[in-house]
């Protein structure tokens, strides 16, 4: 990491500004970054950090300011020009050809349509030079789509590398990795910095911020409102600073459990691939309650939500709302059933893309009332609706009009939360509800789960945040391999113990026990 003022400029953004209609998403920010150096960019939901690096990587043109790489001028709009001045950037979701190899995904680009055909060979060689120089283990023949998230991460990487990369852009790039994914990609950047790669590191988690970086810009509506070294602040500061205020966790208290609002046993899933499914898995889900479930990712989490959420019918087992099995399980069976859920990839289940705010809020009960009547839509009411939710949950966009795929991650997730919540459900399947999220937004969503059980909600949360988990939960299961745990009780088991059970052991050791 660098250690002096005197190390090369290597990226100079100077008094850049962005708009777009009313909305000002970068008011004259200016930053520089060293060589060998390692920035972490925070800011609320919506603050204008992904903007910024875009107008860097040349996805978006600023209004004004300009952007230097090594002392040149980068022309805007042109992210083949970033690229060849050794600029890379790894967006928060991954832009991979899943049904291509991590080679073919790596090179892909790399050369021209007339030139000649591609030795793979030293293509493999290279790959493999980086991925021992960077510690980016990786095998070059492996489909992409059979990866786990972790090595999806790395060939994004690899990627950026392999294009001589010296300047590189992380968004959000733990967002999705388990905690040793996190210590492992963490490895990689101090590798990484010291060859002299300088990085822009994008996070809401604020002690992996005071783990990685020199030094912190904190932007707030758009404008750079604190620079400073990273060692000179705590995380207590840096949260202060993104909101503008104090920032608290909410006080948790225990539920009171009523009674049973949807119940499975000894259900049973398919495996699909790799994933597993469920297997014999029994959990009740009471009003009044919230039930965490913590696990790895890739444990049999996508086949439970999928059941809860219609997307799939068990395969054995029974499922019951209440103490009545549906005759039909669907998408809009739950719904009707009262299920909500918070999906866990808001760009791929949980909104349309070039559909408007307005569009999505009303996604899953656009044929209800006050939303339709015999198949004519009142769209007055819809958008009077989704006005409610972008006041009321701080979805910071020009309106309801607007193309949701225009709003940052986070603001996206409050429109989610916003449709859920409003629907006064009667079950809440909330899938990594605030990842991606700052920490602001974080305190809220736990807030508005809260008030949900407390007004009479059963709540399933799924998280890989085993500390949110800790701190929401009235009762815990744990999900290996398709397997659930026994119920744990607030506070009965610690960090270590439940890692127990996500490392597949304490099952085993039940079985042991039973036999």
């Amino acid at each position: 990491m660098a250690e002096t003022e005197e190390a090369q400029v290597v990226l100079r953004l100077d008094s850049i500004t962005k708009t777009f209609g009313a909305l000002t998403a970068n008011d004259a920010v200016s930053l520089a970054l060293r060589e060998g150096e390692v920035i972490a960019l925070l800011g609320e939901n919506g603050a204008g950090k992904t903007t910024l690096m875009n107008i860097l990587f040349g996805q978006y043109t600023a209004d004004s300011g300009t952007v230097e790489v090594f002392g040149r001028a980068l022309p805007p709009g042109n992210p083949r020009a970033a690229l060849d001045a050794g600029v890379g950037m790894v967006h928060q979701h991954f832009t991979l050809a899943d049904n291509m190899t991590v080679l073919e995904n790596v090179t892909l680009g790399t050369r021209s349509l007339w030139s000649p055909r591609m030795d793979r060979a030293a293509a493999r060689a290279r790959i493999a030079k980086l991925a021992a120089d960077f510690r980016l283990a990786v095998d070059p023949d492996a489909r992409v789509g059979t990866l786990s998230v972790g090595e999806r991460q790395r060939v994004e990487i690899l990627k950026a590398l392999y294009r001589d990369a010296r300047i590189l852009i992380l968004d959000e790039p733990t967002a999705v990795l388990t905690p040793q994914e996190t210590e492992d990609l963490f490895a990689t950047l101090r590798k990484a910095v010291a060859l002299g790669l300088s990085i822009v590191f994008i996070s809401h988690k604020l002690h992996e911020v005071m783990a990685i970086s020199d030094r912190v810009l904190i932007l707030r509506h758009g404008r750079l409102v604190h620079e400073g070294a990273t060692r000179d602040t705590d995380r207590h500061a840096l949260a202060a600073l993104m909101v503008g205020s104090e920032v608290t966790a909410p006080r948790v208290a225990s539920g009171t459990p009523g009674p049973a609002l949807l119940s499975l046993v000894d259900v049973g899933t398919p495996d699909e691939g790799a994933a597993p499914g469920l297997k014999s898995l029994t959990l009740t889900l009471r009003a009044g309650q919230i039930t965490g479930l913590a696990g790895v990712s890739g444990n049999g989490q996508a086949a439970l939500a999928d059941l809860i959420g219609g997307m799939r019918a068990p395969a054995s087992g029974t499922l019951a709302l209440g103490d009545t099995p549906p005759a039909r399980w669907s998408p809009r069976a739950a719904v009707h059933g009262g299920i909500a859920r918070i999906p866990e990839d808001r760009h791929k289940t949980g909104t349309v893309a070039d559909f408007d705010l307005t569009e999505n809020a009303i996604l899953e009960r656009y044929m209800d009332a006050p939303y339709s009547t015999r198949g004519w839509m009142h769209w007055p009411q819809a958008e009077a609706a989704t006005r409610g939710i972008i006041d009321k949950y701080d979805v910071r966009c020009p309106g309801p009009g607007t193309r949701i795929r225009l709003l940052s991650g986070g603001n996206m997730q409050k429109l989610i939360l916003g449709r859920v919540l409003e629907a006064g459900p009667r079950i809440i399947l909330a899938n990594q509800p605030v990842r991606g999220l700052d920490i602001g937004a974080v305190n809220y969503v736990h807030e508005q789960l809260l008030a949900a059980r407390d007004g009479g909600a059963a709540v399933l949360l799924i998280s890989e945040d085993l500390d949110e988990i800790m701190a929401l939960s009235d009762v815990i299961h744990v999900i290996s391999e398709g397997r659930l745990s026994p119920p744990f009780a607030r506070g009965s088991m610690t960090p270590a113990e439940l890692g127990v059970w996500m490392a597949g052991h304490g099952f085993e050791e039940e079985r042991a026990h039973a036999s």
